[in-house]
């Protein structure tokens, strides 16, 4: 099918950047030069809400157009279902070329992330993208879809866990960012009508940035002496001092300046290239993180707004160059990006959801049932729990059951207010333009609250479902019952020893 008329996109998505650390937001440290320099030719949303604190659900979405709960792809069943369409699939069977580069675990074939993508590099550098689909895919689906083996998803993902930490701490190979860029670099070159998606990696923990900006941000601070793991911090192993926060900070910041320089290599080749003026370009965070607010450590077991009020800047040359601070959600991308590249007809073809024009941002004003507020949907997260735990036992530290870190969690939101259901804990509702740090929970009777209440009731009875069912079992356990043909499968994809 020969391209509808549309536009070329470049899809950025930082991994785990907070919005309070970028330039372009008001840090005062100047981590992002470049990104600075892109809000001058972009919209910069103020009030952009992730649909859930890690990656896997909020890409889904962005892919899919639907709330985690719809798509299904969380930790409970982490992966998109077979007949579900994609945003790829979309613009690739509108007649663009696709491409999806990405050094997270989570974004690959067996997750089905990917699906529609027609070239693609990812975590598993070992073997090429075509290898995990298939078999491997089916695998993955048939391990955590049954109760006896559903811990072993758990397991393999916190040796992949493992693996990241080894490739990243320097003792493997330097960031992938740079390969990444030159990728894009080839892809974009190489094709007429392009869609490509970028993952950046290089802000999710542990630490581990190249000298030259770690100089410039933590100078004199030791990677390896500061904590790098969330998990000992949030089960209570260890302590971190605020003088030790202020060195993960630091290393943070020069993760995102490292960022911020190779998207400068990336937007100066389509300046020089000719392509920049007529690419949309989307820049956004999957989520943010958590240095020590909340007495917490990394992006689990919250939704507070540090890791779901995200960073998100489009430029497009029939957008109007500014600031807005209307709430839009990071789903409504996947709306946006079929627009763009004129492939809102083909969604019907590949299973995906049908276009909503008042969800896209090229639109003027949301136009969709509920719009003026934006909806998060956490579900257990078993994979973080097993490793909390097992941090936890290792320091002879029992973990109450009824606590959040065993939590489901929901919110609805708008810039004034936000209630949280938790799942066993109390909830919690806050008045966001009074206290933006959500540190003083506020009554369910407060005017504003009971609308963002009764929001997010009638969003769980139209898109979230009941919540049921218990975590998988022990995976260890579950390892030892597994065939060898399965054993040698996950052995190729670098899970198991």
């Amino acid at each position: 099918m020969p391209p509808q008329a549309g536009r070329n996109v470049l899809f950025v998505v930082m991994d785990t950047v907070r919005k309070r650390h970028l330039t372009p937001y008001g840090y005062d440290r100047p981590t992002t030069p470049t990104l600075e320099r892109f809000a001058d030719e972009a919209l910069v949303y103020e009030e952009a809400v992730a649909q859930a604190p890690w990656t896997l659900p909020v890409h889904a979405s962005m892919f899919t157009g639907r709330y985690p709960g719809e798509h299904t792809a969380t930790q409970e069943a982490p992966y998109l279902p077979e007949d579900m369409g994609t945003l790829a699939q979309a613009v690739s069977e509108s007649g663009y070329a696709t491409a999806c580069y990405s050094s997270n675990a989570w974004i690959t074939p067996y997750t089905r992330l990917t699906a529609g993508f027609e070239e693609q590099d990812n975590f598993f550098k070992a073997l090429p993208g075509d290898m995990f689909s298939g078999a491997l895919a089916s695998l993955w689906q048939r391990v955590n879809d049954s109760d006896r083996l559903r811990g072993v998803a758990d397991r393999l993902v916190e040796l992949g866990n493992e693996v990241h930490e080894y490739l990243a701490s320097g003792e493997g190979e330097a960031s992938k960012t740079p390969r990444i860029i030159d990728n894009t670099i080839d892809f974009v070159d190489d094709n007429d009508e392009w869609f490509a998606f970028i993952n950046l990696m290089d802000a999710h923990l542990p630490y581990y940035p190249p000298e030259e900006y770690r100089e410039e941000f933590a100078p004199g601070v030791d990677p390896h002496a500061v904590c790098q793991n969330s998990k000992e911090y949030n089960s209570g192993a260890r302590d971190i001092s605020d003088e030790e926060f202020d060195d993960i900070r630091g290393l943070y910041d020069a993760e995102i300046r490292h960022i911020d320089a190779e998207l400068d290599r990336l937007f100066s080749h389509l300046k020089a290239t000719d392509q920049w003026e007529e690419t949309v370009v989307v820049v956004c965070a999957d989520h943010g993180e958590l240095h020590g607010e909340h007495g917490l450590y990394g992006h689990e077991f919250c939704i507070y707004d540090p890791l779901v009020n995200v960073p998100l800047m489009v430029k497009h040359p029939d957008i109007d160059v500014g600031r807005t601070d209307e709430q839009v959600e990071l789903l409504d991308l996947y709306d946006t990006v079929l627009e763009a590249t004129g492939a809102t007809d083909a969604t019907e073809a590949v299973g995906g959801r049908t276009f909503e024009a008042g969800r896209s941002l090229l639109s003027e004003g949301r136009d969709i049932e509920d719009g003026e507020f934006a909806f998060v949907d956490y579900h257990r997260p078993i994979v973080e729990l097993n490793q909390l735990e097992t941090k936890a036992a290792e320091a002879g530290i029992e973990l109450d059951e009824n606590s959040r870190f065993y939590s489901r969690m929901r919110a609805a939101r708008r810039p004034g207010g936000k209630y949280i259901r938790n799942e066993h804990i109390p909830d919690e509702a806050y008045r966001l333009d009074a206290d933006p740090e959500e540190a003083d929970p506020v009554d369910s009777d407060d005017p504003v609250i009971e609308d963002v209440l009764a929001a997010l009731e009638r969003f769980e009875a139209r898109s979230a479902g009941a919540w049921d069912g218990e975590a998988g079992a022990d995976a260890d356990e579950a390892l030892s019952e597994m065939d060898d043909e399965a054993k040698e499968r996950l052995q190729d994809l670098g899970y198991m020893e």
